[in-house]
């Protein structure tokens, strides 16, 4: 994980500290326009007016460091806010060099493994059964002592000194109890172990960390004990950044009481309205979406993302998961000074129930969506009997929400959306649709909502494309772009590059 990494000053840090061995380190008296982009710099002179402007083009938010004696002109103190900026004492520099720099990489990764990719032990002879992909249920007598009860198939990649945060999704009834256990064999090796790690509940309940001090796949089973019902959800393993940020350095991992999980990033571009909120598509990679589109854009920007079930539960959840989201949003608003008419939510596909969902709670100005989808019961009633096998995944999202996949449950999934939406004042907000003629998934989702807004003050633009739900997806981007584009011009006054 190489970590590209920039310093502006009078001398050359790495004449004088050790770096840590993953920086690509570029040392640079001045700083010019034909500056690539870096993962991170370190300030250690007064800029002028020019490089600052350049330094908030190539630096990305929460990836600034200017050391804490440095004189900061009027230009610097915006830059340093809208990079959201640190300070750094000489005193820590080099400590900072060779330990901490190596959390600044610029790729970030993420997986997950499924209740299908567990298998369970022979030895537990209590009852065993699999909620689709939502969760597997093991119940009964686990015994007296700690013993093996569930492993995971397949090893994880783990490379010299690269840190990995795991974080398992699972419940629990009655007084079983588990720890995890990680074993790191030798590189090339099935049998020889290097390292052992032992997690208890007290560690999981924040994320916890291994780090290899030499290359070599892991292993990773779980252990119980006692009589009881334990639901094991996913394990999901991360590139770790040792505390700095999930995904991206100076992200936000919210978890609810139920281990449940959602991200949110948040670059404060420029400082200028409009605060633009980005809700990550269906994607089975963990991490955030449309980074770069957004950020071309200038203007701050949030980018949302969650990773449950396969590729993300539609950002439903329970009221303290949603109240949570809708929270970092509102102090994000509050931090730049905006209200909600200089507030845009948007998504494709899967994001555009995140964007309309939450614009029932915060009303912003204008949603863009592209490949609505609202009626969630009706997209799972179309993978049984429309679309077989087509997104299987609808079908776990409504056993996960109502624990059923009758009409009545269909029926709830509907108006789980649709009560929130129809009580929501949409008078002086715009909505800009892009969506499938043909859609497969939910074939009615843009009628409706131009049908339920209407007479209550809302504009709606639309533009209906022929084919399925993911038969031209470029298309539907293309679109989304140009309303985004004709928006900030038009209504924010923003030119763009």
């Amino acid at each position: 994980m190489k970590i590209t990494a920039l310093q502006l000053g009078r001398t050359d840090f790495s004449q004088k500290f050790q770096i840590c061995p993953e920086a690509e380190w570029n040392y640079e008296p001045e700083l010019s326009m034909k500056d690539p982009e870096y993962d991170i710099a370190i300030i250690d002179r007064v800029l002028s007016d020019e490089e600052s402007d350049i330094l908030a083009r190539i630096v990305r938010a929460h990836c600034l460091f200017v050391l804490s004696d440095v004189p900061v002109s009027e230009k610097m103190k915006f830059l340093i806010r809208s990079r959201c900026g640190k300070k750094l004492m000489r005193k820590d520099l080099g400590i900072f060099l060779r330990d901490w720099l190596r959390n600044y990489y610029g790729r970030p990764y993420g997986e997950k493994f499924d209740p299908h990719s567990m298998s369970v032990s022979p030895d537990f002879h209590g009852s065993v059964c699999w909620h689709g992909f939502t969760e597997a249920v093991l119940q009964g007598d686990f015994g007296e002592g700690f013993k093996q009860i569930v492993f995971w198939k397949g090893n994880i990649p783990v490379e010299k000194n690269q840190a990995i945060d795991f974080w398992l999704e699972y419940r629990k009834e009655g007084p079983v109890e588990i720890r995890m256990e990680i074993i790191q064999f030798v590189s090339g090796s099935v049998s020889s172990v290097q390292d052992t790690w032992m997690f208890s509940e007290d560690d999981m309940k924040k994320p916890v960390t291994i780090e290899g001090r030499e290359a070599g796949p892991v292993f990773v089973c779980l252990q119980a004990r006692g009589k009881g019902t334990l639901r094991i959800t996913s394990l999901h393993d991360r590139w770790s950044r040792r505390g700095v940020g999930t995904f991206f350095p100076g992200s936000r991992r919210m978890v609810t009481s139920d281990r449940e999980e959602i991200f949110a990033y948040m670059d404060p571009g420029d400082l200028k309205p409009p605060l633009c909120v980005y809700f990550s598509g269906y994607k089975t990679m963990e991490g955030f979406e449309g980074y770069r589109m957004m950020r071309r854009m200038g203007c701050p920007f949030i980018l949302v993302s969650e990773a449950r079930l396969e590729g993300g539960s539609f950002y439903l959840g329970s009221r303290e998961y949603e109240e949570k989201l809708k929270n970092y949003i509102l102090e994000c608003m509050d931090d730049l000074g905006f209200t909600n008419d200089q507030v845009i939510f948007s998504g494709l596909s899967m994001g555009t129930f995140g964007a309309l969902y939450y614009g029932t709670m915060i009303r912003p100005a204008y949603l863009i969506v592209g490949k609505p989808l609202v009626s969630l019961g009706n997209m799972a009633e179309a993978e049984r009997l429309s679309r077989p096998g087509g997104f299987p995944t609808s079908l776990d999202i409504m056993w996960k929400q109502y624990g059923d996949l009758d009409q009545a449950a269909i029926d709830k999934m509907n108006q789980r959306f649709w009560d929130r939406f129809d009580h929501t004042d949409w008078s002086g907000r715009t909505m800009c649709a892009a969506y499938m003629i043909e859609d497969d998934y939910d074939m009615t989702a843009y009628q409706q909502l131009l049908t339920r807004v209407k007479g209550k003050g809302a504009r709606v633009i639309g533009r209906g494309l022929h084919g399925r739900h993911n038969d031209d997806t470029s298309g539907i981007v293309g679109w989304f772009l140009r309303q985004y584009y004709r928006i900030l011009r038009d209504e924010y006054d923003r030119k763009q590059n």
